[in-house]
């Protein structure tokens, strides 16, 4: 059933280098289990809530993902979208939570348009063969800076720069010291060399304080779920108007367009590093990820948590292997666990143990950067910025948005517009919008 269900074979895997793909991928980011519920309980919602629709919600997206599109990528409540969600939407706009739920449900929604429309692939095939290079090298660099932050290898100063960290002991030093046993394994070839790699940091912790054991194991049940379950329907729509029309736009469209080319971005830039591309540069059923995503991300906000989206983490398992939708699939049975009563658990993996993962999927996914024409100054510009604002802005949907729109002004110039694809005009524009309503926002 396995193999009629994920067609293991014709991807040249197996169940057992699925599973630990999959282990490896939820380790990796379990971390938005409680990171998740930090952030929107800012905003006045409920912790214990928050995590457990983060968790369903993650289940959710990546199981549909494994059954309608059969790759093996990871959903959940997206990182600095729960960011904007808090800050921007609610404190900064004066949204209560309960509006902003329905804020990610309609620009879910429209993303959910977009995605069952023939829209979806023509955005994907107007994407030219050089920025896909870009985007995956980009996301290498954004994905190890994830890692370095995590850990303090790498941290920010009071005037808002980046500096090196204190990393002659704690949580740097383990990651340090897990970076180099799994690059040793990677160098060996060793099967399963970055789920091993977690295993061991994870032992390496334990001496030093950073890796730390729950003190009981709680079970949840539903009616945990009851504090922000459904309030998107009973009061988010209520006064959703009050604070102008300019303002609700805006946090529609960067909701929409982050979640949009976040997941592009994600889907494209990895499987592309991982040699999953046709020949044609896409992803065979990558567009069904665009629903399940958008799907998630409507249901997410019903739950009660901001927008789902795919995580560029789903990299780690598909550097161990992972091909297929069993791999999304593992992921998200330990969602479901996590949500009930596997949450202490995942959280003895320390963030030291999956940093090294995150910095060595890094490395790999920065040699698409050879695969760019560097002489050709109209190809250079757009994927550079491409990939340098991806870790600069902390955003791939920015570093996206400012390749595209300097690669059709710069071939506009130029004069070659029939270079450009119709779809690349229209996504930039959009973006140029993004930009504008957002600084008058």
């Amino acid at each position: 059933m396995v193999e009629k269900l994920f067609k293991l074979k014709e991807h040249n895997t197996t169940v057992k280098t699925e599973i630990i793909a999959g282990i490896t991928t939820f380790f990796a980011m379990a971390y938005i289990i409680f990171v998740n519920p930090n952030f929107l309980s800012q905003a006045g919602m409920d912790f214990n809530a928050v995590m457990m629709a983060t968790c369903l919600a993650a289940a959710l997206g990546t199981i549909l993902t494994a059954f309608m599109a059969n790759v093996p990528f990871a959903q959940a409540p997206g990182m600095g979208l729960n960011a904007f969600f808090t800050y921007s939407v609610c404190m900064g706009m004066g949204y209560t939570w309960q509006n902003a739920l329905a804020i990610v449900m309609l620009s879910g929604l429209i993303f959910f348009a977009i995605s069952v429309s023939p829209l979806r692939s023509k955005i994907i095939a107007a994407i030219p063969a050089s920025l896909k290079s870009a985007i995956s090298a980009g996301i290498g660099l954004f994905i190890a800076l994830i890692g370095m932050f995590n850990v303090g290898i790498v941290r920010t100063t009071q005037a808002g720069l980046v500096e090196l960290g204190s990393i002659t002991g704690g949580t740097a030093l383990v990651a340090l010291i897990g970076l180099i046993i799994t690059a040793v394994l990677m160098a060996y070839k060793v099967k399963g060399a970055l789920f091993i790699g977690i295993i061991a940091t994870t032992i390496v912790g334990i001496p030093f304080g950073v890796t730390t054991f729950p003190e009981k194991i709680a079970f949840y049940g539903f009616n945990t779920l009851a504090p922000v379950f459904g309030k998107v329907f009973t009061e988010g729509f209520s006064g959703l108007m009050s604070h102008g029309l300019l303002a609700l736009i805006t946090a529609i469209i960067t909701f929409a367009i982050c979640d949009c080319f976040d997941t592009v971005g994600t889907l494209i830039g990895t499987a592309k590093a991982a040699g999953m591309l046709d020949k044609d540069g896409n992803l065979p059923k990558g567009d069904k990820a665009l629903i399940a995503d958008s799907i998630a991300t409507v249901c997410g906000a019903i739950l009660g948590t901001s927008t789902v989206t795919t995580f560029v983490e789903s990299s780690t398992g598909i550097s161990e292997g992972g091909r297929t939708g069993l791999t999304s699939l593992v992921v998200g049975i330990l969602f479901i666990l996590a949500a009930f009563f596997f949450g202490p658990i995942a959280g003895i993996i320390p963030g030291a143990a999956t940093a090294p993962a995150l910095i060595i999927v890094g490395v790999l996914m920065l040699g698409n950067a050879a695969d760019i024409n560097w002489k050709d100054i109209e190809t250079a510009i757009p994927c550079f910025l491409t990939i340098a604002l991806m870790p600069f802005a902390y955003s791939i949907s920015d570093g996206i948005g400012f390749g595209f729109i300097s690669y059709t002004l710069i071939k506009v110039a130029r004069g070659k517009f029939k270079e450009v694809p119709i779809f690349l005009y229209v996504i930039s524009v959009l973006f140029i919008l993004k930009y504008i309503l957002s600084n008058l926002g």
